[in-house]
């Protein structure tokens, strides 16, 4: 996928650390499996089926990041796509 991306010139960075906040100080770092443009972050899974883990991780990430939407993509027997937004008005 990360190929694709870089074939396509969208920028993307793999393990790219995020910085985590509460209120405005930053708390701690997180690393997403996939980093797009900066705006999208893109967890990638390959499990039987997506939980509500999942969800609810990807969406914990969105909410205490600066970052406002997420991909949630699972490569099991099925594939999956689960998209997520929260926008950064509803952060502060």
């Amino acid at each position: 996928m990360l190929i694709e991306f870089e074939k396509g010139n969208i920028p993307v960075v793999a393990q790219a650390p995020i910085k985590v906040f509460y209120g405005d100080k930053v708390v701690g770092e997180y690393s997403a499996d996939l980093l797009v443009d900066g705006k999208v972050i893109v967890e990638i899974k390959a499990a039987a089926k997506l939980a509500p883990e999942n969800e609810a991780q990807l969406l914990n990430c969105l909410k205490a990041t600066d970052v406002e939407v997420g991909l949630l993509l699972n490569f099991g027997p099925k594939p999956e796509i689960k998209r997520k937004a929260f926008d950064n008005f509803r952060k502060k």
